[in-house]
């Protein structure tokens, strides 16, 4: 069979010009070392609940992810700019849908306070306003929303006196281990991961309090990106969760039976 040498290369440009199309349609996507959302193997390779969601999602859109490293409050400021293009894990609150749009809700796991096993059996509490009045040290992520209670509390200066503001958690993990903090904040999975990798799970522990069982959800700059991707971006999830693909990816991670349509554990 012969092919004119037109058509050979009329092919070769039709799919040069779909591998630059693909090329182009690069978003932009925060991580930051936090297993099991996102976390290099041993290997290297980036991966983890949020990467692989967000890679799964925008192949499906025919984009590819551009992970950017960045710490969360900086995240939250280049998502405003438009400098970032999507930050997971996000809690939808009014002063962010300002400056972004949020997915439909891809991870449920609860922010619960974690207490040094000292401070625990001296602060016998129920509940964060238990706290004022007392001298305990709580540290706070800068830019981290734990929820109304919490944030309800923070106006009051009793309670706002108790805070270290911290930025990255495994430094905060271990000011708990030295005694410069007695307790902190934190996504349960997450915390309760950090603290066997950091062998800290018996001197620090997980406490009865939650402050927020919201869905985390991926948050999308108004400025970079337009309601019509952010659509479509949604879709993808939809499909992801009718198809089985966002279970089995959360599977993958997360070590708990998987509800589908709660996207957390049973």
């Amino acid at each position: 069979m012969r092919f004119s040498t037109s058509w050979v290369w009329g092919a070769v440009l039709c799919l040069g010009a779909a591998t630059a199309a693909a090329n182009e349609c690069t978003k932009s996507v925060r991580w930051s070392d936090d297993a099991p959302y996102a976390f290099r193997s041993t290997d290297g390779e980036l991966k983890g609940l949020h990467v692989d969601t967000v890679r799964a999602a925008l192949k499906r859109l025919g984009c590819q992810p551009q992970f950017v490293e960045r710490p969360w409050a900086r995240a939250l400021v280049e998502l405003e700019e438009g400098v970032l293009d999507i930050l997971p894990g996000a809690l939808r609150r009014p002063e962010r849908e300002v400056y972004a749009m949020f997915s439909r809700p891809v991870n449920r796991s609860p922010n619960v306070l974690f207490m040094r096993k000292a401070a625990a059996d001296k602060y016998k509490i129920t509940k964060l306003a238990d706290l004022i009045g007392t001298s305990f040290r709580l540290g706070a992520q800068i830019g981290v929303a734990y929820g109304p209670s919490f944030e309800a509390l923070q106006k009051d200066p009793r309670f706002a006196a108790l805070l270290t503001p911290f930025t990255a958690r495994r430094g905060a993990w271990q000011m708990m281990d030295m005694d410069r903090l007695d307790g902190l904040i934190a996504d349960e999975t997450t915390g309760l991961l950090e603290l066997q990798s950091l062998g800290l799970s018996q001197a620090i522990v997980k406490t009865h309090i939650v402050t927020t069982s919201e869905p985390g959800m991926f948050a999308l700059s108004k400025k970079a990106l337009t309601p019509q991707f952010a659509a479509e971006f949604d879709r993808a999830l939809d499909a992801m969760v009718k198809d089985g693909e966002l279970r089995q990816i959360r599977e993958r991670y997360v070590p708990c039976p998987v509800s589908a349509d709660q996207i957390g554990c049973k």
